[in-house]
């Protein structure tokens, strides 16, 4: 190999290995940029309001290269994600794996951080579960081939692979997720790999509100709600995460992180359940409760990175509460102040 090829290799692998420099000022905290609306505004411009903000975190559902190319050299962090219906192709083959890899995270490695490749969103136990696997384990092969030792492959799950959540101690994969949680869960254990999961509180509070108090949904409650053995729990967040460490260590995997790609709350479509104030205050809540690194009651002082659902109000998503998961509205206005 010529000597400049081997320098621009070491060049890649340091920058690959290193959490590259946050905008000055910016929070530990991302959002969801989902694009299902026919009036948002052009990636530059929503890169350029992730900067105003300070925004240090970006989910996307799929590379789209309008927004990869607006983010080139921005030093916002991407959790990148893979289309539902691209997993089939990733996990056929390691050169099918590598086309995509080639085509969507190549080009673009060098001009930001990719800590994270997500392959799927909330797939198990529904179709295409049986790929989730091998394609994680073929972007992964790419990655460490390529020595891009930051990097890591995982995928994105819902609570009801669990098939209970309460208490916490009592979570336990469901019978139509074990398989796949399982064998998912020990490799990402084996390669230091995360598992990201969507956490909602705002649904079970709107399913059950006679059951499931406001204060605890919202991170308000003042005292312990819900007490399980020895660990107290003031707010449903923490025992939902929980419930995830339970399940996980009921397969017999103990060192997995969890990244919460997903929460929020909306801001309107279901009457009393949905306003900007309870959206406000969820979301200020989440922001500081995951910036204040406390973990979780049975994992305490754990770092668990968090992703707000979403940058917009999105008009082609179902209508009601779909529609309004949104910090902003299309003409780039807050809804309610967070940032």
């Amino acid at each position: 190999m010529a000597r400049g090829h081997i320098l621009a290799l070491l060049v890649l692998c340091l920058l690959c290995t290193m959490h590259s420099p946050k905008i000055e000022g910016s929070i530990d905290i991302g959002v969801n940029y989902g694009m299902q609306g026919d009036n948002l505004p052009p990636p530059r411009e929503v890169i350029e309001m992730f900067q105003r903000y300070n925004i240090g975190k970006i989910r996307l559902f799929e590379p789209v290269h309008e927004v990869l190319d607006a983010l080139r050299g921005k030093q916002i962090d991407v959790l990148l994600g893979t289309r539902n219906e691209d997993i089939p192709v990733l996990a056929s083959s390691p050169e099918n794996a590598q086309a995509w890899f080639d085509t969507n995270v190549q080009p673009y490695i060098m001009d930001m951080n990719i800590p994270l490749i997500t392959v799927g969103n909330e797939v198990i136990p529904w179709r295409f579960s049986e790929f989730i696997l091998p394609a994680i384990q073929n972007i992964q092969n790419i990655l460490k081939a390529r020595g891009l030792g930051g990097m890591r492959a995982s995928t994105v799950v819902y609570p009801i692979v669990l098939g209970a959540s309460h208490p916490p101690s009592a979570g336990v994969f469901s019978k139509e997720s074990i398989g796949y949680m399982t064998d998912i869960c020990k490799y990402l254990e084996s390669q230091s790999a995360p598992l990201v999961v969507n956490v909602y509180p705002y649904l079970a509070y709107a399913e059950d509100p006679r059951h499931v108090r406001l204060d605890y949904a919202q991170f308000t409650a003042t005292e312990p709600i819900v007490r399980d053995g020895d660990l107290s729990y003031t707010n449903l967040f923490d025992a939902s995460l929980d419930a995830f460490f339970w399940a996980m260590e009921k397969v017999g995997v103990t060192n997995v992180a969890l990244v919460v790609g997903e929460s929020g709350w909306p801001s309107a479509g279901m009457g009393n359940f949905t306003t900007k104030h309870l959206a406000a205050t969820y979301n200020k809540n989440f922001m500081n409760h995951v910036l204040s690194n406390r973990g979780t009651p049975k994992r305490p002082g754990d770092y668990i990175e968090g992703f707000i659902f979403a940058m917009f109000n999105e008009n082609l998503k179902p209508a009601g509460k779909e529609r309004n998961f949104g910090l902003f509205y299309p003409d780039k206005t807050p809804v309610y102040n967070v940032f």
